[in-house]
Formats: structure tokens, sequence, C-alpha cells
């Protein structure tokens, strides 16, 4: 009988009010774990889309410096664009303006010259593309990368995106540098990306603004007036981005805005451009 009395006794108090048991040990907040690998995610895939599309047009700026290439016969050499000097000189102050947000510039580097040539742009995106490898390197306290050409160091930079994801902030700057530079290069070729009509509205602010851009093989919504209520969205803070559905969520963009996915795949392989 006393055995049993004590062993009630010690089961009662194990459960007496202030004693401590596994449910009361301090849990992990996973949702916002989660929301931050999310943002996390979405951050480093619009690194990959910027630098596959900075891979694919760079080495056509070499190849318009070519001396054989010349205009076709009977016509002039295409005046540059009015607007491009300031357009130069507002993507210089962004940079640097990033770089301050981030605190990742890196001693000894200064902005590049602001010209309007194609020789010049291949050395402001060559530049940045040096600056931006050091950068990361010196945050992941890695050695200092060896001399290689411009494509060589974006495929490294995008190597090195699994430690980068430890670094939300890191994330975001290479991001941003790479997506800067990979405008640079596309409006110095003056090439107009292909963007083809899809049909269905716009989850976020239900406008037929859906266009799929088949270079990217993702879906974008060009309204200019168009946040998503993704934190991590560059559309939050930049006002030059849009909304992009990769090719794994095409289902799910399906299913919210009343389109195909067939039809976003026969998209994705048409080459003719339509109005935006």
């Amino acid at each position: 009988m006393a055995d049993h009395t004590e062993n009630e006794g010690t089961a009662a108090g194990a459960h007496r009010p202030g004693a401590s048991t596994p449910t009361d040990a301090p849990r992990p907040d996973t949702s916002a774990q989660a929301d931050a690998g999310r943002a996390v995610e979405v951050v480093l895939r619009d690194v990959m889309l910027w630098a596959a599309s900075l891979v694919r047009q760079f080495p056509e700026l070499s190849e318009e410096l070519a001396p054989g290439r010349r205009s076709p016969a009977g016509t002039a050499p295409t005046a540059p664009h009015p607007g491009r000097d300031e357009l130069i000189r507002e993507e210089r102050r962004e940079a640097l303006l990033l770089e301050q947000r981030h605190g990742l510039s890196v001693p000894g580097h200064g902005a590049a010259p602001i010209r309007l040539h194609i020789s010049d742009a291949i050395r402001d995106i060559t530049d940045g593309v040096v600056e931006l490898e050091e950068a990361v390197c010196a945050r992941l306290t890695l050695p200092r990368p060896r001399r290689a050409g411009v494509i060589e160091r974006l495929r490294r930079i995008v190597g090195l995106l699994d430690a980068v994801a430890g670094h939300p902030d890191l994330a975001r700057h290479v991001r941003d540098e790479i997506r800067r530079m990979a405008r640079r290069c596309a409006r110095t070729l003056g090439d107009a990306e292909t963007v083809v009509r899809v049909t269905g509205r716009c989850p976020w602010c239900d406008s037929v603004s859906l266009r799929a851009f088949p270079d990217r093989r993702a879906v974008l919504c060009v309204n200019p007036a168009c946040v998503c209520t993704d934190a991590a969205c560059g559309c939050q803070d930049d006002p030059a981005y849009r909304h992009l559905w990769a090719e794994d969520r095409w289902e799910e963009l399906s299913e919210a805005s009343g389109t195909r996915t067939e039809e976003i795949e026969a998209a994705m392989d048409d080459t003719k451009e339509t109005g935006c």
C-alpha cells in the first residue's frame, strides 16, 4: 500500500503546476523559418534566371565590336537613343545605392565610367561581375577568386548559391547586381525580348496582363501597378520588377488565373513577338 502511495505521489509531482515537461521546452518558430526559406528561394531563383540571360547575351556584345560587322548596305548606323545617357546614369546611381544598402562594396573598386558605346558596356559589365564575385567571396570568407572571363565568373557565382542562401542580404545583393547588368547588356544590344500574350487574369491585380517570356521560360504580370503579397518578391521594392511565375509554378498560376497550362507551354514555343 505504501509503495502504491509513493508511486502516486511521484506521478502527481511529475505533473504539478510549474514542473518542467517536454512540452514546456521552447519550440522553434517553424513558420518564420519557412517564410525566410521561401524568401531566399525566390531570390536565388531570380539570380539563376538573370545570370542565364547574361551568360547568353554577353558574348553578343563582343560580336558587335568585331571589325567585320557593318550595317547593311544603304543603311546608316543606328543613332543612340536620346534617353540612354540618363538611363545609364540612373543605373549607376542604383548600383551605388544597392552597395551602400547591403554594405557589400569591395575596397579599391569604384563606379565604372559612364559612356554610351558597346565597349564601355562590356567594361561596365566585366568590372561589375569581377566586383560582385570578389564581394561574394569576401562575405563567405573564401579566398580571392582567380582571374577568369565574365562567363566563367558568373558560373562560379551561381555555383556558390548554396552558401549564399545562408546570407539573405547577400542573396538580394547578388540578384540586384546581376539583374542590373543583364538589363544593361540587353539594352545595349537593342534586343527586344519575345513577349507572348496569355489569357486569364493576374491573381494579384486581376488585370489581363499576363505575358509569357520564352527566353526566361516564365510568365510575368506586366501591369506596372501590380504588387503581390510575397515579401520576398522583387516587385515589393523595385518598380521595374514584375511578379514572375517560373515553370514549376505554371499549374498553380493556371488554377488561379483561369488560363491553361497547355496554353502557357505553347506560348513558350511561340517565336512571334506580340504587343504588351
